[in-house]
Parts: structure tokens; C-alpha cells; sequence
């Protein structure tokens, strides 16, 4: 028979706790039987993801792993470019859009791929910011109709680069960001005979918002002042290259939460558009940069982790605020482009983990620990845990406090031994569980014990790297959605953080998404000696990138996942990419493989001849360690197997 707290629990109520309908977007819930689910095209073909898991497990592959749903990333570009002509349709925008995707948010090779493949039918772009970008775009980009939008700091081997892209019939837009590019720009052509495009970057005086919101005003990194356009004007003019100034471009961050924010931007830099027509420019792109926001915890507000609009609502905002402004001022209105990137590649991709230990600072040690002596301080402790009914609850646990550093004091001081400390810290615990348990039913609750549950939450082990994997968790706060990717319809009843197996101890997630504020801890299952995997949800932007190699754990694997066609729910594993070797990482700090074996042949053969290990012994030593250095670099859990003997 079911106990009551399982039979009290429903696929759709961990769906709602775990927030899947408010940041999936149509892309992610929670099936009947308790699964989290994969719907990549938005529509009823739906895949569930711990299938994907155990195919790759079948494969040789563990967590921690990136699973990329390739055709949910083609539909993102179909959907961008899709908003984006409506809008141009619905209200009677005489210009394209002219989209870009930068490079930046991820370079990874079967990301940009999947992109430029997508965006065939649309004249879907490129976007660089660095020369190596700059090479990737030149080689990936086909046609003479997309456009590679040129950003970042400029020397003349990058400007050489794009004049050669010229010169193969690309458009390519070399975007002026600092006064003195433009002179290198303007010699570099004379030079070559390559008439380039260019494009201006406006310093906006328009404020961003959320963690980027610096990217705009005085202090911005990049981006011309309107006394430095002006200069710029007329050196274009002196050097009789007028008709090369194409574009004007702005930039008021990543991730922007509120709609206002982008209108004034856009209305701002559209009036430097039209001065600058009125100025005999032929100008006709005008860039709106990137923003375009995902809404990783599902509250729909200008929440910095959040957006309170829909990509249809910035399509239609960026381009009915420029035609306004352009009709205003009689200007053709121009074509429009956007650097949309996070939109278009973080709900891709997500990492999943598996949780393989369960820390938990409360567990009772057993009668067979009690101290032998009983010291006052555990006494008193103990008769504050059973008669908890004499004293308020804050006193309580004021008193539980006063009581734990009291003994911690006296252990200081040689006055408690080892035992009596360890009483007096899981009945301290205890009290604390049990003002937890008469706090989550009251009413009023005093503000010092809101954190209790923070206090007690579990610490569950995960074999991934914080660094590696989710850099933007440790360096910048910021929120991804976390949830079981299955054991759905069972309850949760542990309140965990999530550490990784770094030797860091910001190694851990402990934040997370709240429909009404950010959370210090996730609610998840009990460890049943079975795998138990978590999956990071929305992680396709810069993550994959950014990670470094702090304790040098590499890479990840990763599975590329494709809808089958000819299946209803069905799916396929195009293509596997093994993480990183314990030999790989090595040799990417500069040690060699070969010298390391070799300086432990020479070890071990030293220690043979002092005879402190035998010969055999040696030969399986050395084997040991040259055998790992083809080993991936992550924990290889092994579970116990809880077969039972058999009878005789």
C-alpha cells in the first residue's frame, strides 16, 4: 500500500514546483508517469530525456553530459526570423530583417552548423568579435546575401580579413567601435583597392538594465560619442568614402529584463539613423545589437533572470519604433538586424548530472555513540528537544544557539570531549529540524527563522564541475532551472544545494528559481542507492565556452539529438562527442604524457630495487597510472550491486 505522502503527489504538481510550463516555453514538461519531457518543435512530438540519458549510457557515455536537441536550436532561428517578418507584415515596414547570429555565445562547431544551415531560407548572418571568429564566419558564411557584422577591437590583420571577405563578393560590415580604427580601416582600402562597408557604433546615453547595464552611457567600453561620429563623418568624407558607411549600431547588453529599456534604446539610435541619412549617408541597416532576453525563471517580470516580453512583442516593439521615428523624420526606413544570441541558442542545450552522495549535517549519531559521561550541555539540550511546548519558538531557538557555541567554547577549552561535542551538535540540529517542521505550518514567522530551512538543506554531491559547466552560476548569479528528470510523481522531500566535485568550495549551485524570489535550495528526492539524475535546463549560451579548467576536469560528453521522422515520439543520437581524457587536460597544461610515465618508471623501478614493493607489484603500479591517463577525467561511480548471496 502507498503511503499517504506518495498517493499526495502528481506529475503535475512537480511540474508546477519546478516551474517547467513558466520557463519552458512549450518546450519542456513533465509526462504522466513522472518523466521530464522534451517537446523540441513546440508541438506534440515529445521526447523524454532520461531515454536520451540511458541510449548514451548504452553508448559508453556518463553524466555529466550536454545533451543538444539540434532540432529544438533550428527552430529557435525559424521562430527569430519568423517574429521578426510578422511584425515587418503587420505593420507595413517597407525594410527586411537582416539577423546575425554572434558568434560569441557559442562557437562551438555543430552549434554554428546547425545555425547557418537553419538560416539558409532567411539570409540568416554571422556576427564576429574576434579574428578567430572573424575566420570561422568567413569560411562558414555562403552567399552574397547574409551578412558578417564585424565587432570588437580591430588591428590591421583583422581589418585585412574582412577587406579579403570583401573581395569574395561577402557583405561583410566592418563596425567602427574606437576613433582610430577608422584610420587604419580608410588606409587598409586605399591600399587594397577594396571599397569596404562600415559601420558605426553609437555610444547611447540610454541606460541597459540587469547585470549588463553597464554596456551603455559615458562609461561604456565601446562605442563612438556623437562628437566622435561627427569626426568620424568627416574623415570618411576627406577620404572620399562616403558611400561606405552603411550601417549604425548599438548595444545596451546581454539579457535586458525590461521592454522599456529596448524601446528608448531603439528610439535613440534611430534618430542617429536618420541624422546621420539627412547627413547624404547612404546608410540602410540599422543594428539593434543583442538583449532579446530568455526568461529563466519563468516569472515574466523585468527581474534581471527574467523578460516581461515575448520575442513577438521586441519584434514588433524594435520595428514599429523605428518606422515611427524614420516616417517622422522622412527617412527610408531601414533594414534591420539584430545580434540575438542567448535567444536563440541557451534552451538547446542543458548539462545533466548525477547526484552520487547525499551530505547531511543532521543524522543522529546512535545510542551506540552517546557519550559514556553526559555532560550538562547535552542534558540541557536534550530536555529542550522533548519539552518543546514550554517555550515560544524563536526562544527556543535563541536558547539552541546560545547552547551549541556554549559547547563549542567549552570543547575549546578542554572542558568537553569529542563525544559530548558530537551530541550536543546533532541535538542541536534536531531542534532546529523541529522548529522547521512547526514553521512551515504556522502562521507569522519571525524573520530569524526564515532561514532555517537554508540552515538544514541538504548538500547532494553531483559529478560535474561548476567551473567547467555553469561558469555563469559562479561569476555572475546567475539562474538556471534545476529538476529531477525523472521520480516526478513521487514527492520530494529534501531540501538540497548542489556541490560539485571541485576542490572549491564555490563549487556549488545555491540558487535557485522561485516564482516569487530566488530560493537557497532546490526540494528533491531521497538517494536510493539508484541513479538519480538532475538536468540544468536552458544552459546553451555561453556556458559550453566560458567553462575553464579548474582541477583540470575538461570537458564533458555530449550527445547531438535529432526528432526521428517516421517516429511519433521517437529520437535519434546523431553524433557523440567524448569529454575530456585525463591525458587531454595534461598535456593542456604542458606536461607531456610520455615524460610523466616515464618519471614514474623511474620511481617505481627505485623503489623495486629498495625492495619496498616486488617486481609484479611495480609492473601493475606503472600500469595503473599509464592506463588512467586514457581515462576520462571525471568520477566513475560505481553503485553496489545488492545482489543477495545464494543459498547453498
Amino acid at each position: 500500500m502507498k503511503s499517504k505522502s506518495t498517493t499526495a503527489w502528481s506529475a503535475a504538481k512537480s511540474e508546477e514546483l519546478y516551474g517547467f510550463k513558466r520557463w519552458g516555453s512549450g518546450h519542456f514538461s513533465v509526462d504522466s508517469d513522472g518523466f521530464a519531457t522534451v517537446q523540441p518543435l513546440g508541438d506534440e512530438r515529445d521526447i523524454r530525456i532520461l531515454d536520451v540519458v540511458q541510449e548514451a549510457v548504452d553508448m559508453g557515455l556518463k553524466a555529466p553530459m550536454v545533451i543538444r536537441f539540434q532540432d529544438l536550436l533550428r527552430h529557435r532561428v525559424t521562430q527569430l526570423n519568423g517574429v521578426f517578418r510578422k511584425a515587418i507584415e503587420d505593420e507595413d515596414y517597407q525594410g527586411e530583417y537582416r539577423g546575425v547570429f554572434p558568434i560569441k555565445v557559442n562557437q562551438l562547431r555543430e552549434v554554428v552548423d546547425e545555425i547557418v544551415e537553419a538560416g539558409k531560407e532567411f539570409n540568416y548572418g554571422l556576427e564576429a568579435g574576434s579574428k578567430p571568429e572573424l575566420m570561422i564566419a568567413i569560411a562558414m558564411h555562403e552567399g552574397t546575401e547574409r551578412l558578417i557584422i564585424c565587432n570588437g577591437y580591430k588591428d590591421l590583420d583583422y581589418i585585412r580579413l574582412a577587406l579579403m571577405g570583401r573581395k569574395l563578393g561577402k557583405q561583410i560590415i566592418i563596425v567602427v567601435e574606437q576613433l582610430a580604427e577608422l584610420d587604419d580601416i580608410i588606409r587598409l582600402a586605399e591600399e587594397t583597392g577594396v571599397e569596404p562597408m562600415i559601420g558605426f557604433r553609437a555610444k547611447l546615453q540610454t541606460r541597459g538594465e540587469g547585470k549588463w547595464a553597464m554596456s551603455t552611457g559615458d562609461n561604456a567600453k565601446f562605442g563612438l560619442n556623437t562628437a566622435e561620429i561627427l569626426f568620424a563623418c568627416e574623415k570618411l568624407k576627406a577620404a572620399k568614402l562616403q558611400s561606405c558607411l552603411r550601417l549604425v549600431h548599438f548595444h545596451i547588453g546581454s539579457q535586458v529584463p525590461n521592454i522599456i529599456t529596448i524601446k528608448n534604446a531603439v528610439i535613440e539610435a534611430s534618430r542617429f539613423y536618420c541624422q546621420l541619412a539627412k547627413m547624404g549617408f547612404p546608410m540602410g541597416l540599422l543594428d539593434v545589437g543583442g538583449g532579446l532576453g530568455i526568461d529563466y525563471d519563468g516569472s515574466r517580470t523585468n527581474y534581471e533572470s527574467s523578460m516581461n516580453y515575448t520575442m513577438a512583442e521586441y519584434a514588433r516593439d524594435v520595428v514599429s519604433n523605428i518606422r515611427e521615428i524614420c516616417n517622422a523624420s522622412s527617412v527610408k526606413v531601414p533594414d534591420i538586424v539584430s545580434e540575438s544570441g542567448r535567444a536563440v541558442v541557451a534552451p538547446h542545450s542543458m548539462l545533466v548530472v548525477e547526484v552520487f552522495e547525499r551530505i547531511n549535517k543532521r543524522e543522529s549519531l546512535g545510542k551506540k555513540h552517546q557519550p559514556k559521561q553526559k555532560h550538562k550541555i547535552v542534558t540541557d539540550l536534550e530536555v529542550m528537544l522533548r519539552n518543546r511546548s514550554k517555550l515560544g519558538r524563536l526562544e527556543r531557538f535563541h536558547d539552541a544557539v546560545q547552547k551549541k557555541e556554549e559547547a563549542f567554547s567549552l570543547f575549546n577549552l578542554g572542558y568537553l570531549d569529542l563525544e559530548n561535542r558530537a551530541a550536543a551538535e546533532q541535538l542541536f540540529w534536531q531542534i532546529c529540524e523541529q522548529l522547521a517542521r512547526e514553521t512551515s505550518s504556522a502562521g507569522y514567522v519571525p524573520e530569524e527563522l526564515h532561514e532555517l530551512n537554508k540552515l538544514l538543506a541538504d548538500q547532494y554531491v553531483c559529478n560535474f564541475s561548476v567551473f567547467q559547466s555553469l561558469l555563469d552560476h559562479w561569476a555572475l548569479k546567475q539562474l538556471f532551472p534545476v529538476a529531477p528528470l525523472h521520480r516526478l510523481t513521487e514527492r520530494p522531500s529534501v531540501n538540497a544545494i548542489l556541490v560539485d566535485i571541485t576542490c572549491d568550495s564555490d563549487g556549488k549551485i545555491n540558487s535557485f528559481i522561485d516564482l516569487q524570489d530566488v530560493k537557497d535550495y532546490v526540494q528533491l528526492h531521497p538517494l536510493n542507492n539508484k541513479p538519480y539524475y538532475l538536468g540544468v535546463f536552458l544552459t546553451g549560451a555561453y556556458q559550453d565556452i566560458m567553462g575553464d579548467l579548474h582541477n583540470l576536469f575538461g570537458r564533458v560528453n555530449e550527445v547531438h539529438v535529432f526528432l526521428e521522422d517516421d517516429e511519433e515520439n521517437g529520437f535519434y543520437i546523431e553524433e557523440t562527442l567524448n569529454g575530456s581524457r585525463i591525458g587531454d587536460v595534461i598535456e593542456g597544461v604542458q606536461y607531456k604524457q610520455d615524460d610523466l610515465c616515464r618519471k614514474m618508471k623511474v620511481q617505481i623501478d627505485a623503489a623495486t630495487r629498495s625492495d619496498l614493493i616486488k617486481p609484479r607489484e611495480g609492473v601493475r603500479l606503472l600500469e595503473l597510472y599509464e592506463s588512467q591517463m586514457l581515462n576520462k577525467t571525471y568520477l566513475n561511480i560505481e553503485r553496489a550491486t545488492g545482489r543477495k548471496k545464494k543459498k547453498k
